[in-house]
């Protein structure tokens, strides 16, 4: 599909790298507001759910740090102005851009994210309407298209399973940024575990602004790439607890939409640099460190202050209101009062989930009404092989970089990187 969108108008790169990512967008996987997300519920609308990360320019032949353009902006965030390109990619991405005259007359156009998003969003659309005209055998039903604000989420059916991908279009940048190049100076829990090329190995802007910023101009610094390599250096025990947390606060703190398990990510990180690596490691611990993350984010409440992992000086709930926060503070104390009936309730949850997939699983092998996107045959048993390979694949490479390349000459042979190994 990413390969006809590349076709439609030559807009995306021809050699593009696709980061894919375990959990959808509303699993704190990526920075993202999720305010403007529709709710989609695990069980009853699909069954497995990914990030993709697909690069709509790429910026790799600088040598770090990349100097963005801030003076706009709140910190974390950044305007992107396409001077850094040449002008045959102004030239295909302007009808994208704002634009901003200078008295001198020149004129400079700023990428923008809500219109990248609104092209990539049709995009799709279209190459999705050709696709289906000419099906073929064992192409997965396409369930669902919805634009989320900035994010385009997919459901396709494969098989008897339902996947969802949550789209973002992003841009990409090999090295560092120069706003985060302090805190390379600084001892972290990931030292002499990984290598430091291999955390600062890039970063992308993705589609979302600062609470005052302006949402068609604004992008913000994610640096999900390095995110992927920290995970390596996380013990079993940790990840079980943070897992553990996330299911809590998710339904608890839904409403309103003030912490995301993303702020919960980036505090276990914090924590990992502030506390013995010996403790951390303890394999029995998980009860321990699923306490300690629930005061953490406690704490993090109460003084209002959450520091963005790679730029300590940006405060992620600095815009939140006292109100806002008290009532959370408040809500999370119950959950400290009584951890074990919350946790309890969070994994009922996920059980009925999937009870929920296995019994519409069960009636889709009983009824087997062929899909209006294959030709009739019984595809289901090798459509549901590709979907267990694909969660095998992320699920048995835990922390590690997954990539896709794509030719789009020949979509119908994609490529697999896990780190440095391709298959």
């Amino acid at each position: 599909m990413l390969g006809m969108v590349q076709k439609l108008d030559q807009k995306l790169p021809v050699a593009n790298e696709y980061l894919l990512l375990s959990g959808g967008v509303r699993e704190g996987v990526v920075d993202l507001d999720l305010d403007e997300l529709n709710i989609y519920a695990r069980g009853t609308d699909y069954d497995m759910d990914f990030t993709l990360l697909v690069p709509a320019l790429k910026l790799h032949d600088r040598n770090q740090p990349v100097t963005l353009d801030m003076r706009h902006s709140a910190l974390c965030h950044s305007w992107l102005s396409l001077r850094l390109f040449d002008e045959g990619t102004i030239s295909k991405w302007k009808d994208c851009c704002t634009i901003v005259d200078h008295i001198n007359g020149a004129t400079n156009y700023f990428f923008s994210p809500t219109k990248v998003a609104d092209w990539f969003y049709d995009s799709i659309r279209i190459v999705l309407s050709e696709i289906q005209k000419k099906p073929q055998r064992g192409m997965p039903k396409v369930e669902k298209v919805e634009k989320n604000g900035t994010i385009i989420s997919i459901i396709l059916g494969v098989g008897s399973s339902r996947m969802l991908y949550d789209i973002v279009p992003v841009v990409s940048f090999k090295g560092w940024p120069a706003v985060a190049q302090s805190w390379l100076m600084e001892n972290h829990f990931w030292d002499g575990k990984i290598t430091e090329e291999e955390v600062i190995s890039g970063f992308y802007l993705v589609p979302a602004c600062s609470y005052k910023g302006r949402k068609d101009n604004e992008w913000r610094l994610s640096f999900a790439r390095s995110e992927v390599q920290l995970k390596k250096c996380i013990s079993g025990s940790l990840m079980q607890a943070y897992q553990a947390c996330k299911a809590i606060i998710i339904k608890l703190l839904s409403r309103p939409k003030a912490i995301s398990p993303y702020h919960l990510r980036s505090m276990m990180l914090w924590a990992c640099d502030r506390l013995p690596a010996n403790y951390l490691a303890q394999e029995d611990y998980a009860a321990h460190f699923l306490l300690g993350l629930i005061d953490d984010l406690q704490h993090c409440l109460v003084n209002k202050m959450c520091p963005n992992y790679f730029i300590p000086q940006c405060n992620m709930l600095e815009h939140l209101s006292e109100e806002t926060v008290m009532l959370h503070a408040r809500k999370l104390s119950s959950v400290r009062s009584d951890p074990t009936e919350h946790l309890r309730t969070a994994i009922e949850h996920v059980k009925a989930a999937n009870r929920l997939t296995l019994e519409l699983q069960r009636r889709g092998s009983t009824t087997s009404i062929p899909s209006p996107q294959s030709d009739g045959g019984d595809a289901n048993q090798p459509d549901d092989r590709l979907a267990k390979k694909l969660q095998q694949l992320v699920t048995e490479n835990p922390g590690k970089s997954i990539s896709v390349f794509i030719n789009p000459d020949d979509v119908t042979r994609p490529h697999f990187r896990i780190d440095d190994k391709f298959f």
